[in-house]
Protein backbone atom coordinates (compact mmCIF):
# COMPACT_ATOMS: atom_id res chain seq x y z
CA UNK A 1 0.00 0.00 0.00
CA UNK A 2 1.30 3.55 -0.78
CA UNK A 3 -0.16 6.42 0.87
CA UNK A 4 -0.02 9.78 -0.79
CA UNK A 5 1.85 12.09 1.85
CA UNK A 6 -0.02 15.61 2.20
CA UNK A 7 1.78 17.28 5.16
CA UNK A 8 5.46 15.96 6.94
CA UNK A 9 6.58 17.07 10.38
CA UNK A 10 10.08 17.62 10.53
CA UNK A 11 12.15 17.64 13.95
CA UNK A 12 15.65 18.91 13.60
CA UNK A 13 18.55 21.37 15.14
CA UNK A 14 17.93 25.06 15.55
CA UNK A 15 21.98 24.96 14.94
CA UNK A 16 23.50 23.40 11.99
CA UNK A 17 25.78 21.67 13.31
CA UNK A 18 29.30 21.13 12.46
CA UNK A 19 29.13 18.92 9.20
CA UNK A 20 27.88 20.84 6.06
CA UNK A 21 26.35 17.65 5.49
CA UNK A 22 23.89 18.20 7.78
CA UNK A 23 22.39 21.52 6.13
CA UNK A 24 22.37 20.05 2.90
CA UNK A 25 20.19 17.02 3.51
CA UNK A 26 17.77 19.57 5.59
CA UNK A 27 17.88 21.35 2.06
CA UNK A 28 17.83 18.28 0.20
CA UNK A 29 14.44 17.11 2.41
CA UNK A 30 12.63 20.80 2.02
CA UNK A 31 13.06 21.01 -1.82
CA UNK A 32 12.14 17.85 -2.24
CA UNK A 33 8.50 18.25 -0.18
CA UNK A 34 8.02 21.23 -2.13
CA UNK A 35 8.30 19.49 -5.45
CA UNK A 36 6.13 16.45 -4.06
CA UNK A 37 3.45 18.52 -2.97
CA UNK A 38 4.07 18.13 0.89
CA UNK A 39 3.28 20.89 3.26
CA UNK A 40 6.22 21.28 5.31
CA UNK A 41 5.43 20.92 9.12
CA UNK A 42 7.85 22.31 11.82
CA UNK A 43 8.88 24.45 14.69
CA UNK A 44 8.58 27.66 13.16
CA UNK A 45 12.23 29.19 13.89
CA UNK A 46 14.44 30.93 11.32
CA UNK A 47 17.80 29.59 13.18
CA UNK A 48 19.79 26.30 12.22
CA UNK A 49 18.49 23.55 10.07
CA UNK A 50 14.74 24.83 11.32
CA UNK A 51 15.56 27.48 9.23
CA UNK A 52 17.15 25.64 6.24
CA UNK A 53 14.53 23.66 5.70
CA UNK A 54 12.09 26.02 5.41
CA UNK A 55 13.91 28.07 3.36
CA UNK A 56 14.38 25.34 0.72
CA UNK A 57 11.01 24.30 0.92
CA UNK A 58 9.51 28.06 0.14
CA UNK A 59 12.41 28.75 -2.36
CA UNK A 60 10.87 25.54 -3.99
CA UNK A 61 7.24 27.53 -3.54
CA UNK A 62 6.22 24.55 -0.69
CA UNK A 63 3.90 24.99 1.91
CA UNK A 64 4.73 25.51 5.22
CA UNK A 65 3.38 25.83 8.63
CA UNK A 66 5.37 26.73 11.32
CA UNK A 67 4.47 25.85 14.91
CA UNK A 68 6.06 28.07 17.53
CA UNK A 69 6.12 28.81 21.57
CA UNK A 70 5.08 32.42 21.99
CA UNK A 71 8.88 32.26 24.46
CA UNK A 72 10.74 31.63 21.21
CA UNK A 73 9.00 34.43 19.49
CA UNK A 74 9.73 36.88 22.15
CA UNK A 75 13.24 35.52 21.82
CA UNK A 76 13.19 36.77 17.41
CA UNK A 77 13.97 33.57 16.46
CA UNK A 78 10.70 32.67 14.62
CA UNK A 79 10.74 32.92 10.72
CA UNK A 80 9.51 35.58 9.39
CA UNK A 81 8.68 34.38 5.85
CA UNK A 82 6.13 32.31 6.69
CA UNK A 83 2.45 32.66 4.97
CA UNK A 84 1.65 30.34 7.78
CA UNK A 85 2.59 30.48 12.04
CA UNK A 86 0.72 29.08 14.76
CA UNK A 87 2.02 30.00 17.69
CA UNK A 88 1.52 28.20 21.01
CA UNK A 89 1.69 28.41 24.40
CA UNK A 90 3.51 25.94 25.78
CA UNK A 91 5.86 22.72 23.81
CA UNK A 92 3.09 20.23 24.99
CA UNK A 93 0.79 22.13 22.85
CA UNK A 94 3.53 22.78 19.84
CA UNK A 95 4.07 19.23 19.64
CA UNK A 96 0.78 18.03 19.55
CA UNK A 97 -0.32 20.86 17.43
CA UNK A 98 2.56 19.70 14.90
CA UNK A 99 1.29 16.35 15.16
CA UNK A 100 -2.49 16.68 14.36
CA UNK A 101 -1.44 18.79 11.43
CA UNK A 102 1.04 16.12 9.89
CA UNK A 103 0.76 12.48 8.29
CA UNK A 104 4.12 11.44 8.87
CA UNK A 105 7.49 12.47 10.50
CA UNK A 106 11.26 12.73 9.70
CA UNK A 107 14.00 13.62 11.64
CA UNK A 108 17.19 15.22 10.58
CA UNK A 109 20.16 15.69 13.30
CA UNK A 110 19.54 18.03 16.31
CA UNK A 111 20.17 17.93 19.93
CA UNK A 112 17.80 17.12 22.72
CA UNK A 113 14.35 18.70 21.40
CA UNK A 114 14.67 17.01 18.43
CA UNK A 115 15.40 13.76 19.91
CA UNK A 116 12.51 14.51 22.69
CA UNK A 117 9.71 15.27 19.68
CA UNK A 118 10.79 12.57 17.62
CA UNK A 119 10.50 9.56 20.06
CA UNK A 120 7.43 11.29 21.41
CA UNK A 121 5.48 10.63 18.49
CA UNK A 122 7.04 6.83 17.68
CA UNK A 123 5.86 6.34 21.30
CA UNK A 124 2.48 7.36 19.74
CA UNK A 125 2.61 5.29 16.99
CA UNK A 126 4.18 2.26 19.16
CA UNK A 127 0.82 2.43 21.17
CA UNK A 128 -1.42 2.70 18.37
CA UNK A 129 -2.20 6.19 19.64
CA UNK A 130 -1.82 7.40 15.80
CA UNK A 131 -0.50 5.02 12.33
CA UNK A 132 1.59 7.55 11.14
CA UNK A 133 5.45 6.40 9.53
CA UNK A 134 8.59 8.07 11.93
CA UNK A 135 11.65 8.52 9.62
CA UNK A 136 15.05 9.18 9.92
CA UNK A 137 17.23 11.11 7.85
CA UNK A 138 20.61 9.90 8.73
CA UNK A 139 22.79 13.04 6.80
CA UNK A 140 26.37 11.85 7.03
CA UNK A 141 26.33 8.81 9.48
CA UNK A 142 24.50 11.21 12.23
CA UNK A 143 22.03 8.83 13.57
CA UNK A 144 24.46 6.02 13.55
CA UNK A 145 24.70 5.64 17.44
CA UNK A 146 21.33 5.65 18.49
CA UNK A 147 20.17 3.06 15.99
CA UNK A 148 23.29 1.26 17.53
CA UNK A 149 21.60 1.99 20.91
CA UNK A 150 18.03 1.21 19.74
CA UNK A 151 19.50 -1.61 18.66
CA UNK A 152 21.06 -2.72 21.95
CA UNK A 153 17.68 -1.62 23.45
CA UNK A 154 16.29 -4.63 21.52
CA UNK A 155 18.71 -6.85 22.71
CA UNK A 156 18.49 -5.79 26.38
CA UNK A 157 14.49 -6.91 25.99
CA UNK A 158 13.40 -3.30 26.45
CA UNK A 159 12.51 -2.59 22.90
CA UNK A 160 10.39 -5.54 20.66
CA UNK A 161 12.39 -5.93 16.97
CA UNK A 162 8.99 -4.91 15.48
CA UNK A 163 8.32 -1.21 17.30
CA UNK A 164 12.58 -0.75 16.19
CA UNK A 165 11.75 -1.53 12.60
CA UNK A 166 8.66 1.16 13.07
CA UNK A 167 11.35 3.41 12.95
CA UNK A 168 12.48 4.14 8.90
CA UNK A 169 15.92 5.38 7.96
CA UNK A 170 17.92 6.27 5.36
CA UNK A 171 20.68 8.50 4.05
CA UNK A 172 18.59 9.51 0.96
CA UNK A 173 15.44 12.12 1.51
CA UNK A 174 13.82 10.82 -1.76
CA UNK A 175 13.84 7.76 -0.52
CA UNK A 176 12.93 8.32 2.64
CA UNK A 177 9.55 9.97 1.85
CA UNK A 178 8.84 6.71 -0.60
CA UNK A 179 9.48 4.13 1.90
CA UNK A 180 7.67 6.24 4.36
CA UNK A 181 5.04 6.68 2.08
CA UNK A 182 4.39 2.43 1.47
CA UNK A 183 4.80 1.89 5.23
CA UNK A 184 2.54 -0.47 6.74
CA UNK A 185 1.24 -0.01 10.32
CA UNK A 186 2.37 -2.70 12.95
CA UNK A 187 0.21 -4.44 14.69
CA UNK A 188 0.94 -3.41 18.27
CA UNK A 189 -1.64 -5.02 20.71
CA UNK A 190 -0.30 -8.18 21.32
CA UNK A 191 3.32 -6.73 22.30
CA UNK A 192 1.50 -4.61 25.04
CA UNK A 193 1.86 -7.30 27.62
CA UNK A 194 5.65 -7.59 28.63
CA UNK A 195 4.55 -11.37 28.66
CA UNK A 196 4.10 -11.42 25.29
CA UNK A 197 7.48 -9.32 24.45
Amino acid sequence: MVRQLSAVAVYCGSNVGNDPAYAAAAASLGGLLAERGIRLVYGGGQVGLMGVVADAALDNGGEVLGVITEALVAKEVSHRGLARLQVVGTMHERKAAMADAADAFVMLPGGFGTLDEFFEVVTWTQLGIHAKPCGVLDAAGFFGPLRALVDGAVTAGFVHPAHRDMIVADDDAGRLLDRLAAWTPVTVSKWLNPAER
